[in-house]
């Protein structure tokens, strides 16, 4: 009873409810009730969490099959309850709930909530659909007036009724959506190390984009922007599976784990991935956890540098593993990197790789073929760069330069730390795993790292049994390093980061799409440089973007008046389509600009570092 828990997760309909049954007044409390509820700590008893509100007062969630899934689950012992205001505050403390996997690895549906069926190929959304998603497109505009600042549990419980709404319409993909924006939201305001101004963009973007489709969208169109509710497993016969890396799951939803990736004979990628509510500790520690597959009995940790013979297998259209009754699956021996059948992987021309990660994240999330955004390249590394989105380190592959960065800066994960030390290393070679960022220059968020086919040059000092390490997990040590690099006293200098300005200046966009989402309308209303602005994005060819940003702006600060010549609210759809222009194009340019640069090395690569 005295160890701490994190609360368990709690459906958004659950939330959504509880916050409009407050009054006006409580609700210009709750976001100071959440945020002093989130700092308790809680205690658990099977499924029972318990939080103290204050010396008298105690919270209960009760939490059967691991979230709280009914309004009444919720309790308080106030003199004010079941009205008062600690109840909705601990369900906007706590993480929001997904479907869980089912039994056979697939998703479970939501109880008691049946989804429209799919249209035919050839007919427009239903109008419980258009409704759903207007309701849907609302919501995200909201938010987005408000900013990160101004979203606050109100605004929150009004994305989780939509999206719970979209759900029961046959819309989960833009209900899905619409939870990840809250969690990501949620995490900006906790100040939480892993939340990324980026990611809570992206996913703005997404809902945005897929809630305003739906109205006049069709066929194949339409089954796109509905996505999906479950993941199908299909079987998938006999498989034999090689480790490839484990990497940590931390994810806004309040979910986090383990995704260890493997490869058959053939080449294709598969995932046994270990996520459940939780926080960064979990995710930290579940490596360690016994893969949930048939009867193999080794760790997250040994299956990637393992095998797997799997009988009767199940397989969703994204690689995962199914874990059904049915699945047999014994450990068998592993494969290096640099050995038959994983070494193909590294043999595709890195520009070509790239363009297939191109490919799939223009796709829906559901229909991106497994392992498609993942990277597998040969590179020296050369020095650190000076960079505001935190550490990068620049690397060379057969002369192109090249950005690598930690793919998760929590403090509880290796990433940050193993980045920072491979900085001190200038000539080390490597053979990576890395995962595709978009942009002017080629950038790679880091997985996992290992020693290059032969024994030329630097390389890594991996003591047997490892023949790689997962950078999320595994800690380097400088006697890892090669003997030049570990006795070095100080590492190299830093030089500064690649001037975006020598690109096309798509950042002068990027950097309102992102403003607007942190900080509000209210923060492009205000006089600005849009003028100079838009006569660089015109110098550079980006005529549109200049039209965008001007519009964006405009729709940011006009404010019309009433008869009485008081203004008037400003137009919040307006702003919201002239925000979902600007960041659609600026996604559009960045593959485009992406793909030329993965496609043009440059023959001198210490001239990028000078």
């Amino acid at each position: 009873m005295t160890d701490t828990h994190p609360l368990p997760p709690v459906a958004p309909e659950v939330t959504a409810a509880l916050v409009a049954a407050l009054s006006p007044r409580l609700r210009r409390r709750l976001d100071a009730a959440t945020a002093k509820l989130a700092a308790r700590p809680a205690s658990r008893e099977g499924d029972t969490y318990r939080v103290a509100v204050d010396d008298e007062t105690t919270l209960e969630l009760h939490a059967p099959g691991g979230s709280v899934t009914a309004v009444d689950d919720i309790r308080c012992g106030c003199l004010l309850a079941p009205g008062c205001v600690h109840r909705p505050a601990a369900a906007g403390a706590a993480p929001v709930a997904r479907p869980e996997p089912a039994a056979d690895g697939g998703d479970a549906a939501p109880p008691d909530e049946p989804a429209d069926e799919p249209p035919p190929s050839e007919a427009p959304a239903t109008p419980r659909q258009r409704a759903a998603a207007a309701e849907l497109w609302a919501a995200g505009a909201a938010a987005l007036e408000a900013g990160v600042d101004g979203a606050g549990a109100v605004t929150q419980a009004e994305l989780l009724a939509a999206a719970h709404a979209a759900r029961l319409a046959g819309l989960p993909r833009p209900a899905a959506a619409a939870v990840s924006v809250v969690g990501r939201l949620r995490a900006a305001r906790a100040a939480d190390p892993a939340y990324r101004l980026a990611d809570l963009t992206e996913a703005l973007r997404e809902l945005l984009a897929t809630s305003h489709g739906i109205a006049t969208a069709t066929g194949p169109r339409l089954a796109e922007l509905r996505g999906t509710a479950r993941r199908p497993y299909l079987p998938g016969g006999s498989l034999r599976l090689y480790g490839l890396f484990s990497e940590p799951v931390l994810a806004g939803s309040g979910h986090a784990g383990v995704v260890t990736w493997a490869a058959d004979p053939d080449g294709r990628l598969f995932r046994v991935p270990d996520v459940a509510p939780g926080g960064a500790e979990r995710a930290a520690a579940a490596v360690e956890r016994t893969v949930r597959l048939g009867d193999a009995a080794l760790t997250h940790r040994e299956l990637s540098r393992a095998g797997l013979v799997v009988s009767g297998a199940t397989v969703s259209p994204d690689g995962r593993l199914g874990a059904g009754t049915a699945v047999r699956a014994v450990q068998a021996g592993g494969a290096g990197w640099h050995e038959p059948p994983l070494d193909w992987l590294w043999a595709e021309p890195p520009h070509r790789q790239a363009e297939r990660a191109l490919a799939a994240a223009a796709l829906p999330e559901d229909r991106r073929p497994p392992g498609a955004e993942l990277l597998f390249l040969d590179l020296t590394c050369r020095r650190p760069l000076r960079a505001a989105g935190g550490d990068v380190l620049l690397a060379d592959c057969a002369g192109l330069p090249i950005h690598l960065a930690a793919a998760d800066e929590d403090p509880a994960l290796a990433h940050r730390d193993n980045l920072r030390l491979l900085a001190t290393a200038p000539g080390l070679r490597l053979r990576v795993v890395g995962r595709l960022v978009p942009g002017p220059e080629p950038r790679l968020r880091l997985l996992a790292a290992g020693r290059p086919p032969g024994e030329a040059g630097q390389v890594l000092r991996l003591a047997e049994p490892r023949t790689h390490v997962d950078l999320g997990y595994d800690r380097l040590q400088r006697t890892d390093l090669p003997e030049p690099a570990a006795a070095a006293a100080a590492p190299p200098g830093v030089a500064p980061a690649a001037d975006e300005t020598a690109h096309a200046p798509l950042h002068l966009l990027r950097r309102r799409t992102d403003r607007a989402v942190a900080a509000g309308r209210r923060a492009l209303a205000l006089p600005g440089t849009v003028g100079d602005d838009r006569a660089r994005l015109r110098i550079a060819g980006l005529a549109t973007g200049a039209g965008l940003i001007e519009e964006l702006h405009r729709a940011a600060a006009d404010r019309g008046r009433d008869v009485f010549g008081r203004l008037l609210p400003a137009d919040a759809d307006r702003f919201a389509r002239a925000w979902l222009a600007a960041a659609l194009y600026t996604e559009s340019v960045a593959h485009a600009l992406c793909a030329a640069a993965w496609a043009a090395p440059t023959a001198d690569t210490g001239a990028v570092s000078a």
